[in-house]
């Protein structure tokens, strides 16, 4: 398979700092939302949107075809272009369900990151999930309210609660307009049999949320996909604007099942990009409202996208607010880490690092490798709560597995092999050597938990760590003295010797 995007130009003007894009890379489009933050809110400069539809380029076998491959990358270089002089802290992409069940998305991604220009985070269905939330809160008056907020999207459907900007309860479902358009109304036809099929289905899996959410909210609202297109012909044939009702769900599925095909549909207000996927969307929103009872909900104009930019703004404005950091602790709080060892394990790992970064690195952030070292450090013994044994294993586990907000799953991933590799062989690890960032976190989290041993603070200044790039060694100074006072951490500074010999790494120890 052969792409011929040529790169863009490398001069280009700097994007001014207050400037944030967010690009959601769903199942149905691709959207690209440009801002400036004014005052602690976001003001839209730019958005751009291709109907790029990756959800349906899924083979049986769950790799994107060929075709699929090239609609995303050809859309991301053109976004790619537009965003050249955004520095990485004010650029975020997400991916949705599509790349969360593609096969092969890890070559999709690879492309399409070098077209983009930043990297890709693909996220949980969760954390989809709270973002919505987030944007479409963003998008309302403040209130006291409890909300329902639902998304239908190409393969997924969000269905989340809460109040103010914080979700409560929150769930991905996998269910939307793409995939039932598909199963359902494969060949376009818009039957009333059609419809109680798919909308039984979709009920099929959707049912827990009855139990779940009952009760839960005041007022009903939908983002983005499928609820803005239904909202869009809604009103263009006569009903209120911004509000979808059960009557005008009923209305809309009367029409297509006049029409018998999507091809014959004739209605004010639906999209060409939208047609066939319009049949699915709706029978998925019927099941919903039958399901939760919801009588009315209010389409409203904040979604993920939205809700991404307003993370990136709050990691500008205070990066110890970051959600991940909360997100942290309360994963070493429910699984009973030591938080005295894991503080002191942190910031010894710190010092260690910035020793490595005296001077500056060619490619690596060294404020954002540190804040993830030292979430490493303090996560290194949640597996304990399993097995002591091991708890290496347990608790990367744990990372890999679990639904950790604000993280995306790339991120967990590189965690989890933080913890797995804080001890013991290395060869265990599912890493690329090369990545120098996170050979210097692995090294340091291991020699920090090494020297941090029986649960004293070691006196830092006794060690000293520099690295040769060039041939990829790492040297440990020691004090005078130093091997004499601590016989047990010495020896075992010298099985860690011989663990990374069995890397391209080499580390030396020096007294």
């Amino acid at each position: 398979m052969t792409v011929s995007f040529a790169p863009a130009p490398q001069a280009a003007p700097v994007a001014p700092t207050d400037v944030l894009a967010a690009i959601d890379l769903g199942s149905n489009s691709f959207r690209l939302e440009i801002g400036v933050a004014r005052h602690g809110q976001i003001q839209r400069l730019e958005y751009l949107k291709e109907v790029v539809r990756q959800g349906s380029g899924l083979d049986a076998d769950r790799n994107l075809t060929p075709e699929a491959l090239e609609r995303g990358w050809a859309c991301l270089a053109r976004f790619g272009d537009r965003l050249r002089g955004f520095a990485p802290q004010q650029v975020r992409a997400v991916a949705t369900q599509t790349l969360r069940e593609a096969r092969n998305r890890d070559v999709f991604l690879a492309r399409g990151s070098e077209l983009l220009g930043f990297p890709i985070d693909v996220i949980a269905g969760r954390e989809e999930a709270r973002l919505i939330f987030i944007g479409v809160a963003h998008s309302l008056p403040q209130s006291p309210e409890r909300r329902l907020v639902i998304d239908v999207g190409g393969r997924s459907t969000e269905v989340i609660t809460g109040s103010g900007y914080a979700a409560r309860l929150m769930e991905s479902y996998r269910v939307g307009s793409v995939a039932w358009s598909m199963k359902y109304f494969g060949k376009g036809e818009t039957t009333a049999d059609a419809f109680d099929r798919a909308m039984v289905a979709a009920q099929a899996v959707l049912d827990e949320a009855a139990s779940i959410y009952q009760g839960q909210w005041d007022a009903a609202y939908g983002a983005s996909g499928t609820v803005g297109a239904v909202s869009d012909i809604l009103v263009a044939n006569g009903f209120p604007a911004d509000r979808i009702s059960h009557e005008g769900l009923l209305w809309l599925r009367e029409r297509l099942v006049r029409a018998g095909h999507v091809d014959r549909v004739r209605l004010d207000g639906l999209r060409d990009d939208r047609r066939a996927v319009i049949a699915g969307g709706l029978a998925v929103l019927l099941g919903l409202f039958d399901l939760l009872g919801i009588s009315e909900m209010v389409a409203a104009h904040g979604g993920l996208r939205h809700g991404v930019l307003q993370e990136l703004l709050q990691r500008q404005i205070s990066p110890a607010d970051d959600v991940r950091a909360a997100t942290v602790q309360r994963l070493a709080a429910t699984f009973g880490a030591d938080a005295a060892q894991g503080e002191r394990v942190a910031a010894l790992a710190q010092n260690l690092l910035q020793q490595l970064h005296a001077s500056p690195q060619p490619g690596i952030d060294l404020a954002r490798t540190t804040r993830k070292l030292r979430w490493a450090a303090h996560l290194h013994e949640i597996g304990a709560a399993i097995s002591h044994e091991d708890a290496h294993k347990h608790g990367a586990y744990i990372l890999d597995n679990c639904d950790a907000p604000g993280f995306a799953q790339h991120e967990l991933h590189r965690l989890s092999q933080l913890v797995l590799g804080h001890r013991g062989k290395l060869r265990k690890l599912d890493t690329d050597w090369s990545d120098a960032s996170f050979v210097h976190q692995l090294l340091c989290l291991r020699l920090a938990v090494l020297l941090c041993h029986a649960r004293r603070q070691p006196a830092a200044h006794s060690v000293q760590l520099s690295a040769d790039a060039a041939s990829q060694t790492f040297t440990v100074q020691l004090a005078p003295h130093w091997a004499a006072a601590h016989p047990q951490s010495m020896h075992l500074l010298q099985q860690e010797v011989d663990s990374w010999a069995k890397t391209p790494w080499t580390l030396l120890v020096k007294v």
